[in-house]
């Protein structure tokens, strides 16, 4: 809501200035009266004429500051009239005339004394320095409890510490955020060596404090973020500090800041983005000066900074991306730039907006490669030639036998990204899935379940017997593939598959390798001819099964616990080549073999990222909530309707309960019903016949508070009100954090369903389930 009534109003009033050197029309018969002050019209309480002489219309058009009553609220109110530095600045000059102009011109020499200026400077800084140290006061208040991993510390610390033991994960986030918790838990002394297995289980003498602190921190600068923001939007004190004591008393906000996670690292990095963003513009008038070049820049790193944390730092990337547009869509319009000028100014937002941030993005992952070269539980998500990279991994440094021969021991891998390798294991499907025989599924992490014997389908004599001769699998050949723990064959037959009804069931079965003619395959390599042999990781292949025609593959879709939560493995009957029906052999047994090297197989740095980006957007694709895991709705989080628990379920347990302070979110619902209202009906005031200023700079409560001060009392009494009114709203957010701050933290004791809890009284909806 900030200042969006103002450039509302703003954009509305520039087009109704009128153009030329005659004098601006004055407002039609039936003038709009404010309220309280019958004699004077809206139009002239709108300008800023209330209780002043008639002057010409082109001269009302602009006032220096200070000319306001100062029953409004003085000399920094957000609604005083002023020239708009940068683009506007000439646009307004020519749509107001040349009178207006001459004499801005003669009252910029008026500039209050040196005396007064370095008091208000000193006074602004003052707040701020308050406003910064209440907003750290109040996130690093309690910090150490509970010392226990809360929520999601499970998921953001362990990769923390996978980070300082160089292991590789997988996440369906970007890498920054945890590499920035990493880091802070390397320097603040922490060694890596905490588990994070659960939810509860306890810190003991592990040293957990420097990334909850690092997160605090950046949390914490939220606020004096939006304060400086409103600030330099609205030039109003009272708003920015309104704006500051709404975020610094809001619960959900303060709790999401406490704790080992991403939203404290991508909220900061949004608002300081926000902040950049606005700054620059209010350097619109010395376009190419240092501090245009410093905030424009500065801009672009932080959204490199949102984007690297969460994808969603997509929003922040398209309110930049809009506000440039707009400024550029000016720039061409004014007509004293030349289009080299404009050139250089598309140029200079190219280079800082999306050259630098896809620079900075793109070195985080190349730090996130380099640091992240071990093995570790995030390898399967990944192709095999990745994996060949990682130290400590089977493919690392690896010499396999290089063709696919009979007798192998091998493990087959989707090349469809994040699906796995074929597994299969002792647990059967369950009654009305299918045939009750052996589950087969793709794993996405190693596991001897995932091996695999290549055998002819016509004979079961050993193939590794030494007084045979080497034998290799050719395109085109028909094979059975035995699962080595269980003996059972891959089979397939006219069953419906468990999920996917039009494809058929794949199981294992048969006893010691001895089955039915379900149980052959024709292996096939994608773009090959008869007769090829098969190589091990670079082959593609696909299993056509020859009783039923159909093609092996995985649909992706994750089991019920009755599966394991692992993938769906069917027998596709529609044969278009897909990356669900191509393999490919990654691990290769064959003692009668000779071995080559994988070093060759290593992919490049752009490989691996256009890698990363495809697993990452396949797993945020497939993210579900478990059967009988917490969901909630995306219309509850907006109105406060359910609150989430971090920590503790009874009453002996300490508590923390995320929820927004209800007065806070519930005023922002307010905001916006008032914002819509007030702006339809300025819209019909302006259609009327009403005349605005050229810009008028303020938010919401700000300016309704002024409009409410102006119609209950007269001027000497106006600003009093107005005053009361925001000191109201102050102090209204202060108490009502008073009330809930037990959320963020921590209750012990009865529950609030129990009417001896001290929070029994604040449950004011059924759905709070603190």
């Amino acid at each position: 809501m900030l200042c969006a009534t103002s450039r509302f109003l703003a954009a509305t009033a520039l087009r109704a200035q009128p153009r030329g050197r005659g004098p601006a029309p004055r407002c039609r018969r039936r003038e709009l009266h404010f309220p309280g002050h019958p004699e004077l019209p809206l139009c002239d309480f709108l300008t800023g004429q209330l209780g002043r002489p008639s002057v010409p219309a082109g001269r009302r058009a602009i006032l220096r500051r200070g000319r306001m009553p100062p029953a409004v609220g003085g000399g920094l109110a957000g609604s005083e009239l002023r020239v708009r530095r940068g683009r506007c600045g000439s646009q307004a000059a020519r749509a107001v005339g040349p009178d207006v102009a001459v004499e801005a011109a003669a009252r910029s020499h008026k500039r209050p004394a040196p005396g007064s200026r370095h008091f208000e400077a000193a006074g602004r800084w003052a707040l701020l320095a308050l406003v910064t140290l209440l907003s750290f006061a109040t996130r690093f208040h309690r910090l150490d409890e509970p010392p226990h991993i809360c929520w999601d510390e499970t998921h953001f610390g362990k990769m923390g510490s996978y980070y300082i033991n160089r292991t590789f994960f997988f996440d369906v986030h970007p890498p920054l955020g945890k590499m920035l918790i990493g880091l802070a838990g390397y320097l603040s002394g922490y060694d890596g060596t905490f588990s994070f297995q659960k939810p509860g289980d306890k810190y003991e003498h592990h040293n957990y404090m420097g990334m909850r602190g690092f997160c605090a921190s950046l949390g914490s600068l939220l606020v004096p973020f939006a304060y400086l923001t409103v600030l330099e939007l609205s030039k109003s004190l009272p708003a920015a500090l309104l704006t500051a004591a709404l975020l610094t008393f809001d619960t959900g906000c303060l709790t999401l800041s406490q704790y080992i996670l991403l939203d404290p690292i991508l909220m900061f990095f949004i608002m300081a983005a926000m902040l950049s963003m606005v700054k620059y513009n209010s350097c619109a008038d010395r376009p190419f000066s240092a501090p245009w070049w410093f905030w424009l820049s500065l801009t672009g790193i932080n959204l490199a900074g949102a984007l690297g944390v969460k994808f969603v730092g997509l929003f922040i990337i398209v309110q930049v991306g809009w506000n440039t547009i707009s400024d550029l869509w000016h720039l061409f319009g004014d007509l004293s730039l030349s289009l080299v000028t404009v050139g250089k100014h598309l140029t200079a937002r190219i280079l800082c907006l999306i050259v630098l941030p896809l620079a900075l993005y793109t070195a985080t992952y190349a730090v996130h490669f380099m640091v992240l070269n071990k093995s570790g539980p995030g390898d399967g998500f990944f192709s095999s030639a990745f994996q060949a990279r990682l130290s400590g991994n089977n493919l690392h440094n690896a010499s396999i036998p290089e063709h696919l021969a009979y007798g192998s021991v091998i493990t087959v891998k989707n090349l469809r990204m994040a699906i796995g390798y074929l597994h299969s294991h002792r647990h059967l499907y369950p009654e009305g899935v299918g045939a009750r025989q052996q589950q087969v599924t793709t794993y996405l992490h190693k596991d001897y379940n995932n091996l695999w014997i290549i055998k002819k389908h016509n004979t079961n004599s050993d193939p590794l017997d030494p007084s045979f001769p080497v034998e290799f699998v050719r395109h085109g050949d028909i094979i059975r593939l035995e699962h080595k723990e269980t003996s059972r064959n891959l089979h397939s037959h006219y069953h419906e598959a468990p999920l996917t009804r039009k494809h058929y069931q794949v199981t294992g079965y048969g006893i010691n390798g001895t089955g039915d003619s379900n149980d052959f395959w024709r292996i096939e390599v994608v773009n090959r001819k008869f007769g090829n042999r098969i190589k091990v990781l670079r082959s593609r292949i696909r299993f056509i099964h020859l009783v039923t025609g159909c093609v092996l593959g995985s649909s992706g879709k994750v089991l019920p616990k009755w599966g394991w939560e692992q993938l769906e493995v069917t027998c596709t009957p529609y044969l278009k080549e897909t990356l669900n029906s191509i393999w490919n052999v990654e691990d290769h047994i064959n003692p009668k073999l000779p071995n080559i090297s994988l070093d060759v197989l290593q992919p490049s740095f752009p490989e691996i990222l256009l890698e990363s980006h495809m697993v990452m957007i396949r797993g945020n694709n497939g993210l579900k909530p478990k059967d009988n895991e917490f969901t909630s709705k995306p219309w509850h989080w907006p109105i406060n309707y359910q609150g989430l628990r971090f920590s503790g379920i009874n009453d002996t347990d300490f508590r923390v309960y995320l929820l927004g302070n209800p007065v806070v979110w519930w005023l922002n619902l307010l905001s916006i019903a008032l914002y819509l209202l007030s702006g339809s009906i300025i819209a019909v005031a302006m259609q009327r016949g009403a005349r605005l200023p050229p810009e008028v700079e303020g938010v919401l409560w700000d300016t309704l508070l002024r409009l409410c001060a102006w119609s209950l009392a007269s001027s000497s009494l106006a600003r009093g009100i107005h005053a009361v009114g925001i000191v109201s709203l102050l102090l209204g957010a202060a108490y009502s954090f008073y009330l809930f701050h037990p959320l963020a933290y921590g209750m012990v004791g009865p529950l609030a369903q129990d009417p001896r809890s001290p929070m029994a009284g604040l449950r004011w909806l059924e759905s709070w389930d603190f």
